[in-house]
């Protein structure tokens, strides 16, 4: 499912409580977003067939059809960004979305600062660079595979493409730019999240499993990407 290029960001806003939905959708159209505040998962998949967002606000927990399986409904169609709502317990939640493909997280109370900050760095990662600003494609070797820097896609031996999470492609240029180093998961956080370590969050270990059985010829025997035990990661090919 692929989306128009638009001047202005298209925002979906999906949550149950009828007075945070207002509210995000209200904080984030003061912004400079184009929002649409909807109710639940039925009134999102309509509004997302008749017209693909750029970006999706989902929350995790609503009665009848809850924000994970719209989740694995919108990765089927496509890679329509999406940052989840989640309880401020609800670690299970955070790890099972990550997981599945969710670009990012804000805990619930939400603060509508930092949901501005999340969104605007996944759209900002999502962007490719303009034809203009790159008339030559920056690439670099991944394995057989060929990291497109400036287009923000890996392509496979044969020139396909490998569909990737905004957060996966910046792992995989953050490995490309430091090829044989052990990274360690707070190193690897701060340098393709832009955010600090969290006690207990294994969104790192979570996307380089994911990222492994995409790319990997045998996930669990990895060469492309290898964990050291008690270190990190490292990418030496």
């Amino acid at each position: 499912m692929s989306r128009a290029p638009q001047a202005v960001p298209r925002i979906l806003v999906c949550d149950d409580e009828p007075d945070l939905r207002e509210m995000v959708g209200e904080y984030l159209a003061e912004r400079g977003f184009a929002t649409e505040a909807v109710h639940g998962a039925a009134a999102l998949r309509a509004a997302v067939e008749a017209r693909p967002p750029d970006l999706v606000v989902l929350d995790v927990r609503m009665p009848g059809e809850d924000g994970l399986s719209v989740l694995r409904w919108l990765r089927g169609r496509g890679d329509v960004p999406v940052v989840m709502l989640t309880a401020v317990a609800g670690t299970v939640d955070r790890v099972v979305g990550l997981e599945m493909g969710a670009d990012d997280y804000v805990a619930k109370p939400v603060d509508l600062r930092e949901l501005e900050a999340r969104v605007k760095a996944v759209l900002r990662r999502r962007a490719a660079p303009p034809e203009a600003q790159a008339p030559v494609r920056r690439t670099r070797a991944f394995g057989p595979f060929a990291l497109d820097l400036d287009g923000a896609r890996l392509l496979d031996a044969e020139d396909r493409d490998v569909p990737l999470t905004a957060m996966e492609f910046a792992l995989l240029r953050v490995f490309t730019e430091n090829r044989g180093r052990v990274l360690s998961r707070d190193q690897l956080l701060e340098m393709a999240h832009h955010r600090g370590w969290e006690p207990f969050d294994r969104s790192i270990d979570l996307r380089i499993s994911r990222l492994r059985r995409k790319i990997e010829p045998n996930p669990k025997h990895p060469t492309l990407i290898r964990t050291v035990r008690g270190l990190g990661y490292v990418h030496d090919g």
